[in-house]
């Protein structure tokens, strides 16, 4: 069922059983695991089904510190959410990424990867992947030409990845819409949540819209999933009855910003042309591929962060602008317009390229950022249009992300030279190992993470192992906002299965 907040009379209430507030991969993954259960479930979705400039302006908002994408422009604000523009890249994490780590401060899960693994199953049906089976040797049989560089498998491993097609505004547009039990409000942005006299249960949400109307939610359960930032931005807001915000009594929502850090790192220069598809991905083509992980047993000896490299021909990626640089349009349709435009300008002008750097490479490195309680989400003075505070982003890496960063690449050029494969070079910006600074045109992969983070202990963060807001009996969060780390792989697998690991609790409560 679908219901426009703009055609309400003013000042309507919504009662139902569960509310979720987000129509992107969590929130849609989450009613659509409840579509034939006989509950009422509320997904409020602040846009439309198509983009809304005046609805997106509402996640503008300042940054500071390392470079980052404009706000405005980092993640999309209609249904669907952000899966209207990604890439489709899907991997599980590791066995280590769930681990205390002892050199990564503030790591650990209190769930592990076995915890998630029947979720990650589910989770490939709602994403339309291949099956859940992530080992090399099971695709090297399915497909051809997948011929891996000749290096120590006990140092450097293929972490396999699957690609995804499937935009959740389309595919899941038809059956939500048809659903008798989910009730989809677009045009309904949360402005607030509201406590009961106790402070330990959320009563309601308000909610509002450019047409001036103004609507109150009520349900038993209520189950953020509005993405990282807004997340940490509504439970910072909703502070008329606690001064610091809801679930932030230990100052921590906001805190432990982490993204992915993708940039270029090096360059591999093979002995001769060594014949793959193993190495390479083409959109809505390439069903499997991968891209080299250092053994959890040498990130152990090195005290290093959990990363991948990616390859591309070097011929191309001389020509490539970091995404840092094309995508600074605040309009996310004009960015990717200019990033698009360079990759094509970058393909004409590779393909006249002839001799060695045929068979060489660009590394690009995708690499967890260590959890760091400096790089946040706080308020800003400035309000949009509706009256919230605005979002602002400080975004602060740290010399441990560096040096991970450059001893991937110590370890791969070993790696090339012990089998005469070939020859790594550092980019400059590595070179200097008393250098912890990033260049302004290090990338982050849109991958919104940890705000929220995940902990039995209060004390150290925001939600428990059910993604429960401590101190809030019925107040959740659901997606990546949860992640005390984050991983090496694109997110969005990972808080899909999170997501529905969350709905399997709910079941038991309502």
């Amino acid at each position: 069922m679908h219901i426009d907040a703009r055609k309400l009379p003013n000042q309507s209430e919504i009662t139902g059983d569960i509310c979720i507030v987000g129509a992107g991969a969590a929130g849609i993954s989450i009613a659509l695991d409840w579509m034939n259960r006989n509950y009422k479930v509320i997904l409020l979705e602040g846009g439309g089904f198509e983009y809304d400039d005046e609805v997106q302006e509402l996640y503008n908002g300042k940054t500071s510190g390392q470079k980052y994408f404009p706000l405005k422009s980092a993640r999309l604000h209609y249904f669907g959410g952000t899966t209207g523009h990604w890439a489709g890249m899907c991997a599980p994490m590791d066995d280590l990424d769930f681990k205390k780590r002892d050199w990564v401060p503030h790591s650990g899960w209190p769930i592990t990867k076995k915890d998630l693994d029947p979720y990650y199953a589910k989770a490939q049906e709602t994403l339309q992947l291949g099956p859940y089976n992530y080992d090399f040797e099971y695709w090297r049989k399915e497909l051809p030409d997948l011929n891996p560089f000749p290096f120590d498998k006990n140092v450097v491993w293929n972490k396999m990845w699957q690609f995804s097609v499937a935009r959740f505004g389309k595919e899941y547009k038809k059956p939500v819409v048809k659903s008798k039990s989910i009730h989809l409000y677009t045009y309904a942005n949360a402005v607030e949540l509201r406590l009961d006299d106790t402070k330990k249960r959320v009563s309601e949400i308000k909610v509002a819209n450019h047409s001036g109307k103004n609507h109150t939610v009520r349900a038993k359960h209520f189950i953020m999933a509005c993405g990282t930032i807004q997340n940490a931005r509504m439970l910072l807001a909703s502070n008329t009855q606690t001064n610091k915000g809801i679930g932030n009594q230990n100052d921590l929502v906001g805190r432990y910003f982490q993204e992915h850090l993708e940039v270029a790192s090096a360059e591999l220069w093979l002995a001769k042309q060594f014949p793959t598809e193993l190495y390479s991905w083409s959109y809505g083509e390439t069903k499997a591929s991968a891209e080299l992980a250092i053994a959890e047993s040498v990130q152990r000896e090195y005290k290093m962060l959990n990363g991948t490299a990616s390859l591309t021909p070097l011929r191309i990626a001389q020509y490539t602008k970091p995404r840092m640089e094309t995508w600074q349009d605040s309009d996310p349709r004009k960015s990717a317009d200019n990033m698009f435009a360079n990759w094509r300008e970058a393909a004409k002008k590779g393909e006249k390229e002839t001799g060695n750097i045929e068979h060489a490479y660009s590394l690009t490195t995708r690499i967890e950022q260590a959890p760091n309680p400096n790089s946040r989400i706080t308020l800003g003075s400035e309000k949009d249009s509706l009256g919230v505070p605005r979002a602002n982003l400080h975004w602060e890496l740290t010399a441990l992300d560096k040096y991970s960063v450059r001893k991937i690449y110590q370890i791969l050029g070993k790696q090339a030279g012990l089998s005469e494969f070939g020859r790594i070079r550092l980019n400059e910006f590595l070179r200097d190992e008393n250098d912890p600074t990033f260049p302004d045109s290090t990338n982050g992969g849109w991958h919104h993470m940890g705000t929220t983070r995940m902990s039995d202990d209060p004390k150290k963060g925001v939600v428990d192992a059910n993604c429960k807001v401590h101190g809030v009996s019925n107040l959740f969060i659901a997606g990546a906002a949860c992640f005390p780390t984050s991983g090496a792989p694109n997110p969005t697998l990972t808080l899909t299965a999170l997501s529905l690991r969350l709905s399997d609790h709910l079941k038991g409560l309502v």
